[in-house]
């Protein structure tokens, strides 16, 4: 799930701080913001957009952490927006939706613990990529020549 590839550089003290608040951030807009699962991921964004100009260790983990909280944000929606559907309706509790739901809390649960860790080893100068965000993040992030 998580690889350490190595790094063009070893980063600065500094730099490692402010890609380490990008993982943390999130953590803690998602607590703020549970119920509205969109905030974390503008806020998330307004994170990666103030540090676009730093250096590329902080551009490349403020997108990873931004490409995380994407498909976050459509997980707890479509979650969202079916148990509102329920609520609503006189729809009943479906396997189908409990099932989602199982696999949503669990698929949040473990994202939650892999930003905690990311964080930690970030702020340590670690370099981690995630496995389907470091990829991506690596065709999105390019060093500034």
């Amino acid at each position: 799930m998580i690889s350490k590839p190595a790094f063009p550089y070893r980063p600065e003290e500094y730099e490692t701080e402010k890609a380490s608040n990008a993982y943390l951030m999130s953590l803690v807009v998602v607590i703020v913001g549970l119920p509205f699962p969109i905030i974390n991921l503008i806020a998330t964004w307004g994170y990666y957009m103030g540090q676009r100009k730093s250096s590329y260790f902080v551009r490349w983990h403020c997108l990873q952490a931004l490409l995380s909280q994407i498909s976050i944000v459509l997980i707890n929606a479509f979650a969202l927006g079916w148990t509102w559907s329920i609520i609503l309706t006189d729809r009943s509790l479906s396997n189908a939706y409990l099932a989602y739901m199982a696999v949503a809390i669990l698929y949040n649960l473990l994202e939650f613990a892999v930003t905690i860790v990311t964080a930690i080893e970030t702020r340590k100068g670690q370099h981690l990529s995630w496995w389907m965000y470091g990829p991506l993040t690596h065709l999105l992030c390019k060093p500034k020549p």
